[in-house]
């Protein structure tokens, strides 16, 4: 079973840049979908970005365009998220999902493997 561990949160100031990484274990992974969610307590679950494990395709969020982006490692088993240019409206619980499939990026629903999350919280 896959399994996510994400590392890289934490507080930085509004104009700062931040990395994520979301660690997989379970087994080397050989196609399917990574991706990049985040949540608020007032917001749904929304799309950052994903990326086909075999890198055939890369997707981003309306939000986040031009600002951040993913990488994977296949040695590594990891998936980053460079993010740039942030602001307090990016402070969020950041989620890395994992779908075995390549799936419609942007739906949750269709991940069935996801991390604890890791909280980034961005100050004025």
């Amino acid at each position: 079973q896959v399994r996510l561990v994400e590392s890289g949160g934490g507080l930085v100031k509004t104009g700062d840049s931040l990395r994520l990484s979301c660690l997989v274990s379970g087994g080397a992974l050989s196609t399917g979908t990574m991706a990049w969610f985040r949540q608020t307590p007032v917001k749904e679950r929304e799309f950052i970005a994903a990326t086909w494990w075999d890198g055939g395709r890369i997707d981003y969020g309306d939000s986040v365009t031009g600002r951040v982006t993913i990488s994977r490692d296949k040695a590594k088993n990891s998936v980053g998220l460079q993010m740039r240019s942030l602001t307090p409206e990016d402070t969020a619980i950041y989620y890395c999902a994992y779908s075995e499939d390549l799936v419609v990026v942007h739906i949750s629903r269709q991940y069935a493997s996801w991390g604890q999350g890791t909280q980034v919280t961005v100050s004025t």
